[in-house]
C-alpha cells in the first residue's frame, strides 16, 4: 500500500493498523537483540511485526538514530515495528514518532487521562481539535518531502496501551472509551508483579483481571494485544479475540534451537 508525493517519494501504509481494522491477525517476534538484521529475518519469514520493547533493555526510545536502523531495516523487508516506550510522556511519544515509528505502546498507564495525553501526543488534530504533534521535518516526513504529511501520519500511525497496572483495570471502560486509542496490550508479567504475584501470570486474581480487560476492549470494539505462549495458547487467544500476538523473541528462539548442540557435538 503506497501513495505517490508531488515529488517522487513513496510512502509505505501502516500493515499492521490495516491488518487490525480490518479484523485480522498479526503475528509477531520480540526481537530482544534490537538487531536490524533479525529485522530483516523476520520480514523475509512473513512476520506481521517485529516488537522492540524499549522498557525492559535496547536503546533510548529517545535514540532516533538506533530507531532508525531498525525501522530501515523494516521497511526493506516489508514488515511494520511495534515500538513499546517505557511511559506515556508525551515528548518521549514524539520523539519515536518523528523517527518513523508508527506502531507505538506506552508502558504503566493508569487513568483515562493519561492514555488520551499519550495518544493526543501522537496526533496533528485529535478528536475534532488541534493534536500535540508538533510540527518538524524529521525522518518521518522523509525530511519534509512527504506531500500532506500531518493527514497521513494521523492516518497511519497506531498507538495503544500496556494494561499492566490494577489502576489500569479498574479504569479499562474509561481508557477504551479515549478517542482513537488504537489497542490495549495485556502484560500479565507486570500485572502480576503488581498485584502481589510476581512470577505467577496464571494466579487467578491476575487472571480474573485479564479477563475483565479482554471483555471490556471486545465490547468497546478496541483490538487487544498480547503475549503468546506457544502454538496451542496463541491459538486459543486468536480464538478469544486477540488481534495483536508476540509468538516468541529472539533469544528464546536462539537457546531452543542450539541448546541441544553442546551434547550433539560434544563427541566430534
Amino acid at each position: 500500500m503506497t501513495s505517490d508525493t508531488t515529488d517522487g517519494d513513496r510512502v509505505r501504509g501502516n500493515e499492521l493498523r490495516a491488518t487490525v481494522e480490518d479484523g485480522g491477525v498479526a503475528l509477531g517476534v520480540l526481537d530482544d537483540l534490537y538487531s536490524p538484521e533479525m529485522v530483516e529475518i523476520y520480514g523475509g519469514l512473513g512476520f506481521d511485526f517485529v516488537w522492540h520493547d524499549l522498557e525492559h533493555g535496547g536503546p533510548s526510545p529517545r535514540d532516533a538514530d538506533a530507531l532508525a536502523g531498525l525501522l530501515r531495516a523494516a521497511d526493506l523487508a516489508g514488515t511494520e515495528l511495534l515500538v513499546r516506550v517505557p511511559s506515556p510522556d508525551p515528548a518521549t511519544i514524539r520523539k519515536a514518532l518523528d523517527a518513523g515509528v508508527r506502531n507505538l505502546f506506552v508502558s504503566h498507564v493508569e487513568s483515562a487521562e493519561e492514555v488520551r495525553r499519550a495518544v493526543e501526543a501522537a496526533r496533528f488534530e485529535y478528536d475534532g481539535a488541534p493534536g500535540k504533534r508538533g510540527f518538524a521535518n524529521p525522518r518521518a516526513s522523509r525530511w519534509g518531502r512527504t506531500e500532506d504529511y500531518a493527514a497521513s501520519e494521523d492516518r497511519e500511525t497506531m498507538i495503544g496501551v500496556t494494561v499492566e497496572e490494577p489502576a489500569a483495570v479498574e479504569q479499562i471502560e474509561e481508557i477504551l472509551a479515549v478517542p482513537e486509542l488504537g489497542f490495549v496490550f495485556l502484560g500479565p508479567l507486570d500485572l502480576a508483579v503488581a498485584m502481589g504475584h510476581p512470577g505467577e501470570p496464571d494466579h487467578p486474581e491476575v487472571q480474573e483481571a485479564v479477563e475483565t480487560v479482554v471483555s471490556a476492549a471486545r465490547e468497546a470494539d478496541v483490538a487487544i494485544g498480547g503475549l503468546g505462549f506457544g502454538e496451542e495458547d496463541v491459538e486459543e487467544k486468536i480464538d478469544a479475540g486477540y488481534q495483536i500476538l508476540h509468538t516468541g523473541s529472539t533469544t528464546g528462539a536462539a537457546a531452543g534451537a542450539l541448546e541441544s548442540w553442546p551434547e550433539e557435538f560434544g563427541d566430534c
